[in-house]
């Protein structure tokens, strides 16, 4: 029995200077159920006004929030995460309705963004300075550091509760204010985090969320002098736009771009372990991820065994709505993905690949694309040269670790890489030699709120996450002192 019966869609809105503002007297848009197509709710635009009155309202609160005590900034923090623990069906329930993903999977989603509550919570307490020893005994050097001052943010809708919050997480607890431009495919979980914020005692002003045309909110905010940092995680193309932009006017940026993982299966790994646990991973979010595991690299030997037994997992994942019993892969977040996936698939047949299982879009309502794999893809198909972000695997075969490595590293991003091996040998040269922000070895370990997530390359600038999360958001003051007798 799904719950999305007895629970009624909640009314969206932006949040501005601590004030909730709906779609009555604006533009907007409908959001749709991506599962069947049905319309959701209807989302306000912001109107120039609008975000003239989120970045007055974020300066005002910066004089004052920028003094806070770490602690209170703590605590608010720590309350949130309570609220996102106790509401976590309705959030999980709403996130798979706006974006088409498992309740299973959203439940992990909702945990996985009370964790980086909690996380920062507690990191943001020890943003430290330092003494620096002097070269005379009246000197005395520090050295401090200081919130940068208002940002503007722009989240996506693959995981739209767990990367607004690192944004914010990471803003407010510097001392920052912040104004996030969410997805607007998937709006209802942060509209439900401005309430709890509200409810935990954050200022008006701190935190401002706005809709609208992505372009028109980014260029306007970015431009701003009141703007001073810049956070984005979303494609190369967007975001090497608003990296220029933000670079015209000395803006400090945090990018998390996207990606175009490489996955390495050697002979001496064992085999029915990676192929179970890929076929699991490719598909979360329907391979809507941008550090998904995305171009399948298998020693020759293996290659046969792999392909067989990855098949047979990955294709056995049920297609559904994300609300029914049993679903396994939910539908993509909008019709253009779909059409992505049958271009992508195209190309490959054309170039010679062979398609081991799916393939085709299923008859029926929803943006629904099968688990596919292809074999046989050569090295220029499209598939192995841009991210597919679905439900997409290209298969290839290597012969030797320099040659593999050749080859993983040929495209231009950067973010995440995966390798399986028994070798220690083999996993360190994989690791140090793979130009990756992210190695993980004969798991998976990324995205962890105290682990640095970020890329190199195309694949952005900065890190969220970990001891680095804040660094962004912080100025480094050094001041010295002499004493005058």
């Amino acid at each position: 029995m799904r719950n999305e019966a007895v629970q009624v869609y909640p009314a969206l809105s932006m949040y501005i200077g601590g004030q909730f503002i709906g779609a009555d007297s604006r533009d907007g848009q409908t959001v749709i159920n991506p599962a069947n197509g049905m319309p959701l709710g209807t989302l306000p635009h912001a109107t120039i006004g609008d975000l003239d009155c989120a970045l007055a309202a974020a300066a005002a609160a910066f004089e004052s929030w920028r003094w806070s005590s770490p602690t209170g900034r703590a605590a608010i923090l720590r309350k949130v995460a309570g609220m996102v623990r106790e509401r976590a069906e309705t959030l999980a329930l709403n996130i798979t309705r706006d974006q088409g993903k498992p309740l299973a999977e959203a439940c992990i989603e909702v945990s996985g963004a009370a964790d980086h509550l909690e996380w920062h919570a507690e990191e943001c307490r020890r943003i430290y300075g330092r003494v620096i020893p002097a070269r005379s005994a009246s000197v005395r050097q520090t050295v401090i550091r200081q919130p940068i001052g208002v940002c503007a943010a722009f989240s996506p809708w693959n995981f739209p509760l767990n990367q607004g919050l690192r944004k914010i997480c990471a803003a407010l607890g510097a001392g920052c204010t912040l104004i996030l431009k969410p997805a607007e495919e998937a709006p209802s979980c942060m509209v439900a985090v401005a309430e709890m914020f509200e409810e935990a005692g954050l200022p008006p002003g701190v935190l401002n969320i706005v809709w609208g045309v992505p372009s028109e909110i980014s260029d306007y905010l970015i431009r701003s002098p009141i703007v001073r940092k810049v956070s984005f995680t979303g494609s190369v193309a967007v975001g090497k736009h608003l990296a220029a932009l933000a670079g015209a006017h000395m803006k400090r940026v945090t990018m998390e771009l996207g990606g175009h993982s490489p996955v390495i299966v050697c002979d001496d790994a064992d085999i029915e372990r990676a192929a179970t646990l890929l076929a699991g991973y490719k598909g979360l979010n329907a391979g809507q991820v941008c550090m998904s595991p995305s171009r399948f690299f298998v020693q020759e030997g293996v290659i046969d065994a792999f392909s067989e037994l990855f098949v047979a997992a990955y294709a056995s994942r049920t297609l559904g709505d994300g609300l029914d019993e049993g679903t396994i892969m939910g539908p993509l977040a909008h019709e253009r993905r779909v059409e992505a996936m049958i271009a992508i698939v195209e190309d490959a047949l054309d170039r010679g690949a062979r398609v081991m299982t799916g393939g085709h879009r299923p008859e029926g309502p929803g943006s629904f694309f099968p688990p596919t794999v292809l074999t046989g893809v050569a090295d220029e198909a499209t598939v192995m040269r841009e991210e597919p972000f679905g439900p997409v695997v290209p298969v290839t075969s290597f012969s030797t670790i320099d040659e593999v490595l050749g080859r993983a590293n040929s495209v231009p991003y950067g973010l995440a890489s995966y390798a399986f091996t028994r070798s220690l040998e083999r996993a360190h040269t994989i690791s140090t030699r793979l130009e990756a922000g992210m190695v993980t070895i004969n798991h998976f370990g990324l995205a962890l709120p105290e682990t640095p997530l970020g890329g190199v390359k195309d694949s952005g600038l900065g890190s969220e996450g970990g001891v680095e999360t804040f660094d962004a958001y912080l100025h480094t003051k050094f001041i010295s002192e002499q004493t005058v007798t």
